[in-house]
């Protein structure tokens, strides 16, 4: 019974490990993602204020179009962020089992 239980052991630990790599990831991932939401923020901004200082249809449409862009990328954020809280519970759920 010991070969089955360190097989489980090292299945499990391999699957520990391969969550943290993947938790590396979206962390990176999460930082790059606000980094350019802090950009496109500003940047969308700038085009709101060209808008009404020009008040051209062009410019509305540059304004409304950079706020569709922030919007993708919050959604974006959201689902990384989700990920990372799904990924966390399954790293304490195999840990609990390593510690069984």
């Amino acid at each position: 019974m010991e070969v089955v239980t360190n097989f489980g052991e090292r299945l499990t630990e391999r699957r520990l490990a391969r969550a943290t790599a993947t938790m590396r990831q979206l962390r990176e991932e999460l930082r790059i993602i606000d980094e350019q939401l802090e950009a496109m923020v500003d940047e969308a901004a700038d085009k709101e204020l060209r808008s009404l200082v020009s008040e051209t249809p062009i410019a509305s449409f540059e304004h409304r179009d950079a706020l569709g862009h922030v919007n993708a990328l919050s959604q974006h954020r959201t689902h990384v962020v989700s990920e990372i809280a799904a990924l966390s519970a399954r790293q304490d759920s195999l840990l609990d089992k390593l510690q069984r």
